[in-house]
């Protein structure tokens, strides 16, 4: 099996992993507080968009890095796979409380075990790794700033989102959380 099938073999499994939380992993809103201001929408426009921008790119070789062998998309791949861990560790830590919508549920908890001691939004950490490892696999600089940019920004957006929402459900408890966490990545940012 050639390196190029077996990213996309990750990458459909990804793709469907994402369509099914989609449908599955929608907040009730009868039993939470949606407060999504459009977050959703935004990053699912924006990944598309810049997917299939990235991939153009990538297919059509524009932005090619020369690298010894399949180097630069064995990286990508690795990328790929340890964003989808970090990801799905967060999702099975959250358990009840992952959405794929920003919402609070009646009983909702902060969350501050696991991967959670660490940062406060992993899941989306391990998203923006496996876009970097997809722009990394086509070897194509363009490529990774096209997957990689648009889709980041849009994640920052929906972060504020979700902090303004943990603030002001939560206040304290929540303010003393951030002090101790980074957002995206540990002892950085």
């Amino acid at each position: 099996m050639t390196l190029n099938l077996i990213v996309l073999l990750v990458c459909l499994i990804w793709l469907v992993s994402e369509v099914v939380l989609a449908r599955v992993r929608y907040s009730k809103k009868t039993k939470s507080v949606a407060r999504d201001e459009s977050s959703l929408r935004i990053l699912w426009v924006t990944i598309l968009a810049s997917l299939t921008g990235g991939i153009l790119a990538g297919v059509a070789g524009i932005g090619f890095m020369a690298v010894r062998g399949h180097l630069l998309s064995l990286f990508g791949l690795v990328l790929i796979m340890a964003g989808l861990g970090v990801r799905w560790t967060a999702i099975l830590t959250l358990k009840r409380y992952f959405t794929v919508d920003v919402s609070i549920a009646g009983n909702h908890q902060i969350i501050k075990k696991g991967i959670y001691r660490i940062i406060r939004h992993p899941a989306y950490a391990g998203s923006l790794l496996s876009f970097l490892g997809l722009g990394f696999s086509f070897s194509s600089w363009l490529s990774m700033v096209v997957i990689l940019f648009p889709i980041g920004a849009a994640f920052l957006y929906r972060i504020r989102v979700e902090e303004r929402v943990l603030s002001e459900v939560f206040g304290e408890e929540y303010a003393n959380y951030c002090k101790i966490t980074k957002r995206l990545v540990p002892g950085i940012y």
